[in-house]
């Protein structure tokens, strides 16, 4: 007889070893991910695109700008992640490419945005027959922009992808930057031993940016089947950011996440016990090594038990204001004979 169990991580910060593995094939950017290939001077008005297809490899609807780095806004100086080009979509415009994947493949996008104007901007993501809306947040990170991700199950070998901004502000320019937009293929959570939990170690996840010092966001109530993190569920209000050794402290491995949001940032994951069986949960917690700063806790549900406690809210010591908090890595449920193991 078997039972489901909810394992719930939401937010005691303990020192783990670190294990060096080699290198994990990873995504790549799209054709022209970067912007870096431009429209001609014919083509721009200002900074405005003329034309559907002047961004090479990009079809685009609307009010697009092409943002060089450092360009200004007013008093605001216009920063660019990858490379030396954005574009910003002003209300209701749009970007789109069309691209050859393998049919009901998992694949996950990932891509970078700053907000411009509004407070409360967002980024409707549509692949052919799926859509999502992302808030476009910059409390994550102290640098401006984000990194976000969203996955999709392909519905046929050639589909299009497209980054929409359904905004409408009062002035036509106001609207989020877009950069660096890549995709990956995912594969199917697997376990691993006798561990019950599928991808623990959250090794597979979305792409992460080489040089993107801060991480990759996977929104909140994202549902298992196109999880940007396999196995997972981010079942709360606010997003787990994926993170990379290169630039965070990960436990094991190469990835690891880390719970930005206090006890609005939660995942979790749904495994097949057997009733009145024992059952042993572990995990590796800790510091980012990003500026984090006060005391962490983790709480772990299984079923309605409440294994840790104690949650905070964090933010760096940068006065950036953005959140962070606790890594987490290594998620472990085993079966034992005896509550003593």
């Amino acid at each position: 007889m078997y039972q489901e169990v909810v394992l719930l991580l939401t937010l005691l910060c303990v020192s783990s070893s670190v294990v060096i593995s080699g290198p994990i094939s990873d995504g790549s950017l799209l054709a022209n991910g970067n912007f870096e290939k431009g429209p001609k001077p014919s083509q721009l008005k200002g900074s405005v695109i003329k034309g559907r297809t002047a961004v090479p490899n990009w079809e685009i609807t609307g009010f697009v700008e092409y943002i060089k780095a450092g360009q200004k806004q007013d008093d605001m100086v216009l920063v660019v992640p990858e490379g030396s080009s954005a574009v910003r979509l002003g209300n209701e415009a749009s970007i789109s490419q069309k691209i050859s994947v393998r049919s009901g493949r998992l694949y996950s996008i990932t891509f970078s945005a700053a907000r411009t104007c509004a407070q409360d901007e967002r980024l409707n993501i549509s692949v052919t027959h799926e859509s999502g809306v992302i808030p476009i947040q910059t409390m994550y990170g102290s640098d401006g922009w984000d990194s976000y991700s969203w996955a999709f199950k392909a519905g046929g070998s050639e589909i299009e992808i497209r980054i929409h901004n359904p905004g409408r502000e009062e002035h036509p320019a106001c609207g989020p930057l877009i950069d660096a937009i890549a995709i990956k293929a995912l594969f199917p959570p697997r376990f691993s031993g006798n561990n019950l939990i599928k991808n623990g170690n959250f090794e597979e996840g979305p792409y992460v940016f080489p040089k993107a010092k801060w991480g990759v966001l996977i929104p909140p109530f994202i549902e298992d089947d196109n999880s940007p993190l396999p196995g997972w569920m981010i079942e709360s209000l606010k997003a787990v950011k994926y993170v990379d050794k290169a630039h965070f402290f990960v436990p094991e491995g190469h990835r690891a996440i880390e719970l930005v949001g206090g006890k609005e940032s939660a995942v979790s994951q749904i495994v097949r016990t057997s009733l009145n069986k024992f059952y042993a949960l572990g995990f590796n917690v800790g510091d980012a090594r990003d500026a984090c700063e006060g005391p962490m806790a983790v709480e772990a549900f299984a079923g309605g038990r409440k294994i840790l406690v104690d949650t905070f809210y964090h933010m760096k010591n940068d006065h950036s204001g953005s959140l962070c908090g606790p890594v987490i890595d290594d998620v472990r449920l085993v079966a034992v004979r005896t509550l003593g193991g």
